[in-house]
């Protein structure tokens, strides 16, 4: 039983605050958001891999939750 969600397509939005990168990733269907925060030196393409699996793990959550 792999109800795991996976997204195709996620929004992302960045900031540097300093030396920092802060990715929020947003599903467009759900609206629901979640955050990574790093130094710039990880890379861009780490930190969003890292909000968006974040963000996968949050839905998936919550549809476990729902079929309870």
């Amino acid at each position: 039983m792999n109800d795991r969600v996976t997204l195709s397509h996620v929004y992302y939005e960045m900031r540097v605050y300093g030396k920092y990168l802060r990715v929020h990733a947003i599903d467009p269907d759900s609206g629901q958001e979640a955050m990574a925060t790093g130094l710039l030196s990880m890379g861009e393409a780490t930190l969003k891999n890292n909000a968006k699996r974040k963000l996968e793990y949050i839905l998936t959550k919550k549809r476990r939750e729902g079929r309870s």
